[in-house]
């Protein structure tokens, strides 16, 4: 019986993580299942992603300060956040 360990996709070396990877992303776009990002789509989701990550660290840094402190408390020369500029 082979190890736990041994066993499956992670645990191959990365040379052949990506070999096999390569394999199945150039089938899908010869089958025509793959999926192309417009640039659009690829802005939206990159925006998204921001949206996301920064949402977590604020939950964190929440989570992290005494009940009765803000974050505007604990950054006093940094604007609120409505006035930052919208493509920031």
């Amino acid at each position: 019986m082979m190890a736990k360990e041994d066993r499956g996709f992670a645990s191959m070396d990365q040379t052949k993580q990506r070999e096999i990877a390569s394999k199945g992303g150039k089938a899908a776009h010869i089958k025509g299942t793959a999926h192309e990002w417009s640039s659009e789509e690829a802005r939206e989701a990159g925006r998204k992603g921001g949206l996301a990550s920064h949402r977590k660290r604020q939950e964190a840094a929440q989570e992290s300060m005494p009940e009765n402190q803000s974050v505007e408390q604990m950054n006093p020369g940094m604007p609120p956040r409505q006035d930052w500029p919208s493509d920031f």
